[in-house]
Parts: C-alpha cells; sequence; structure tokens
C-alpha cells in the first residue's frame, strides 16, 4: 500500500464523519441521534467513492442527511475531508462491506438509496454480487422506509438491463427509466451531478442510464 493510502487510512480514523467496520454497528437504529443530532430523513449513497454525490446532495438538500458507503477508506477520505473542510454538517461516511449493511442500520431507518456507478460484476458467476441482485435488494427493502425510493445510475447497459429485468420480476414499482439520461426529459439538478467517473464516462461518449424504483409494501 503507498504512503499516501496509509496516510488517507489513518486520517479517517480521526475524522468524526467517518465510522468504520465494528464501530459503525454502535450506530445501528441511532444514526439520527448520534451522528447528525436531528429527526431528519437518512439517505444512503452505496458504492460512493470519493463522495462526490453523497456530498453534492448534502449540499442541494441541508433538510436532509447524507451517507456515504464504501469500503475503500483512501476514496472515503476525499468526501469526508471535503465535507469537514467545507463545514457541512449533514454527511457521514461509512466504511464496510455493503453485503453486511444490515448490521448497521434498523429496519425503516432509511428514506432512500442511491447506487451510482458500482462495480457491474458483469461475470454470470458473481450475480449476487451486483448491488442490484435479489440478495441486495431483499436487504433495501428492510432498512427503507414504506415508499422510500432507490436510484439506479450507471454507465453499464447490461447491469441496466439486469436491474430493469428484477424490477419487473419482483413486482417492483417502476417511477423513471431512461438509457440514455443527458439527452432525456429527466436530467434535473439532481441527476446532474457527475462524479469523477461519469466524467470520464461521458468524454468517451458513453450513455448514461438511470433507474427510479421502490418497492410495493
Amino acid at each position: 500500500m503507498g504512503k499516501d493510502k496509509l496516510r488517507r487510512y489513518a486520517e479517517i480514523s480521526d475524522f468524526n464523519n467517518v465510522h468504520e467496520l465494528e464501530e459503525g454497528k454502535e450506530l445501528k437504529g441511532a444514526w439520527n441521534k448520534i451522528q447528525f443530532a436531528n429527526e431528519l430523513p437518512v439517505i444512503l449513497e452505496l458504492a460512493c467513492g470519493k463522495g462526490e454525490y453523497t456530498v453534492s446532495l448534502a449540499k442541494l438538500f441541508p433538510e436532509k442527511n447524507f451517507i456515504g458507503i464504501d469500503y475503500k477508506g483512501n476514496r472515503i477520505w476525499r468526501g469526508a475531508k471535503t465535507a469537514l473542510e467545507e463545514k457541512i454538517p449533514n454527511v457521514a461516511f461509512l466504511r464496510i462491506q455493503i453485503e453486511h449493511i444490515l448490521d448497521y442500520f434498523e429496519d425503516g431507518e432509511i428514506s432512500e438509496i442511491w447506487i451510482t456507478f458500482p462495480d457491474p460484476q458483469p461475470q454470470e458467476s458473481r450475480e449476487k454480487k451486483r448491488l442490484t441482485s435479489p440478495r441486495f435488494l431483499e436487504m433495501y427493502k428492510r432498512i427503507l422506509k414504506k415508499g422510500g425510493i432507490l436510484h439506479l445510475k450507471t454507465d453499464n447497459d447490461a447491469l441496466h438491463a439486469y436491474t430493469h429485468e428484477k424490477i419487473a420480476e419482483l413486482g417492483l414499482q417502476l417511477h423513471v427509466r431512461t438509457q440514455d439520461l443527458y439527452r432525456s426529459d429527466f436530467a434535473d439538478e439532481v441527476l446532474s451531478i457527475k462524479t469523477y467517473y461519469e466524467k470520464k464516462y461521458l468524454a468517451h461518449d458513453k450513455n448514461i442510464n438511470y433507474l427510479k424504483f421502490s418497492f410495493q409494501h
């Protein structure tokens, strides 16, 4: 591991807006009380990377709380540091494997989930690793409040098609679907937030897919 990565891992352990692994379990059911000291809705960004989307959403919606989740601490460092430097109080980060998410959030604790440019896990043998597989969707259903919305934004056409298929198979409610976001009528201020990787995809004229859906409780 390079010196920069080691330094960032060391730094985030002292950030008051970052929670890691076992320590994060102490906040289950108490994110509003312990981390944010308010009763505002809590929104997650899964596979948040450097946290650009999490931080941007927090700036746009000060009346909501946002938690970015990723396993790579050197990536989370960037978003967490920006939030601290800019004194953005409604942002936190959680460094965990997303497959353990039920250990960190109580049933019905979350209002909304964003999944932004996750690893598409294209191999058939890795379907269960896809963040929109039935296995993960069942977890999200538990932690989401009734009527809670899920968003998938991806450059990967196959992951978009797979997720759309699962929405139909599982009887979920589809609100919005587009296979070319920036040439659609849906690209508002929120959906036009662009991560580092998204900017790279767009530079190569890659279409961006978007799905908005929810569970029919």
